[in-house]
């Protein structure tokens, strides 16, 4: 039997570390290890500094064998140096015209399935259309939902006809697809609000390499001792993207509130457009109970999320139903526990709850977000329980076999329906 061909289209792609990317990079290496033939159409590595990684080219074309099995064409696209609302619709509206020619060229070899990641939603149209064209099946994978997002963050403008007519495009492209997944719970349910029908719709959740993240049974003491933290301190770290919908200006709020005592300490570690302003406030705040550190790369990142004693993942009230955090799994993958602003009813309460893995604080809400910060410093056998239950977890639910494994079956059914389809008689084209 010749191999499934699938064609990933998306502008992310490792070697991005944080966020989408990472998550494409790492779902073509496992198809490609299972006999899979993946091509990848996307941009250069940009995220999430928001600058075309060095020995790459915002302005060329580019290909390359990326890893056995896996080709990538890399597109020309338009990075702004900060990602005003509508220069980020530039930028994605960049991609999607620039990767148009590949897309086409891509699609005469015929590929099994067309996978389109979202965000952008704007690379939908084409794929939706050349698809049905081309006689591809298509499969939509939301990771963030980019459009009620956009409004409720202020990036788009509140106008009600702009919205109607907005909402109602997404809508259109989204019952396009063959199917349509997302991430978490609430947001497949999302997905059936906007007009998926049920049978069209499926469950694709983040996951975590358990055996490159995990806990380590010594202490690491090396950021520590760059920064100056001594070992008995309580470090509470937040470690991903620094964007507008994550709110972080709550953790320099949480950390004027617990300055008084002295072993709390804070330690933001990341790249993004709120970063140089979060900097800018620490300083101006003088708080020297904060730390900043830049992203990491990959062979890091376990002793960075080891030097936790807790995880900070914070997010806007807004935005805490549309996204559901990449970063959410190393954070539990490392057996420590997770302090989450999130509030009743959203996916990350409903994870943090059924998991044990942490504590849960309204969003925005810095007050108490400064009480659960102190209320786990002095907690040390509680840290300790919660952060076993996070690994436990993260073994049980988020392997990245497991669900990778589930998307390999679920690949399947979707070409096994086509071929009955055509055994069964039924003229499909002329």
């Amino acid at each position: 039997m010749r191999p499934v061909k699938i064609l990933l289209y998306s502008i992310n792609f490792a070697p991005e570390l944080t966020g989408i990317g990472k998550y494409n990079g790492e779902m073509a290496e496992w198809l490609a290890g299972q006999g899979y033939d993946v091509r990848v159409i996307t941009a250069p590595p940009y995220y999430p500094q928001w600058k075309v990684k060095e020995g790459y080219s915002g302005s060329k074309y580019m290909k390359e064998d990326w890893a056995p099995g896996v080709k990538v064409w890399r597109c020309p696209v338009w990075v702004p140096a900060k990602a005003s609302g509508v220069k980020r619709l530039i930028h994605l509206a960049s991609f999607a015209v620039s990767s148009l020619p590949v897309l086409i060229a891509q699609l005469f070899r015929r590929p099994d399935i067309l996978l389109a990641v979202e965000p952008p939603l704007v690379i939908s149209p084409a794929s939706v259309l050349l698809s049905k064209l081309f006689r591809t099946k298509t499969w939509l994978h939301v990771q963030d939902f980019e459009v009620d997002a956009a409004f409720d963050l202020g990036l788009l403008p509140q106008k009600p006809a702009l919205k109607k007519a907005v909402l109602g495009m997404e809508r259109w492209l989204m019952k396009r697809f063959d199917a349509v997944s997302s991430i978490s719970p609430k947001m497949t349910e999302k997905l059936l609000s906007k007009g998926v029908t049920e049978k069209k719709v499926r469950f694709f959740p983040n996951w975590v390499d358990t055996s490159a993240i995990y806990p380590l049974s010594e202490p690491v003491d090396d950021y520590r001792k760059q920064l100056g933290i001594a070992s008995e301190d309580v470090v509470f770290l937040y470690s991903g993207n620094m964007g507008a919908k994550q709110g972080l200006e709550i953790v320099l709020d949480a950390a004027e509130r617990t300055k008084a005592v002295t072993k709390i300490k804070y330690m933001m570690c990341g790249d993004g457009v709120a970063k140089a302003e979060l900097v800018r406030l620490a300083k101006e705040r003088e708080l020297d109970n904060i730390y900043f550190l830049p992203l990491q790369p990959t062979e890091r990142l376990n002793a960075l999320l080891n030097t936790a004693d807790v995880h900070l993942l914070i997010q806007k009230s807004s935005a805490s139903d549309l996204v559901m955090p990449s970063k959410l799994t190393g954070m539990l993958a490392s057996g420590k526990p997770v302090l989450a602003t999130a509030d009743e009813g959203t996916s990350v309460h409903a994870v943090i709850t059924e998991s044990k893995a942490g504590i849960t604080v309204p969003a925005e809400q810095a007050e108490k977000l400064a009480d659960a910060v102190y209320t786990l410093s002095i907690e040390r056998e509680r840290r300790a329980i919660l952060g076993n239950n996070a690994r436990i977890y993260a073994e049980n639910r988020l392997s990245i076999e497991s669900i990778m494994r589930d998307l390999d079956v679920a690949f399947k059914e979707l070409l096994q329906k086509t071929e009955n389809v055509h055994e069964g008689g039924i003229k499909v084209h002329g």
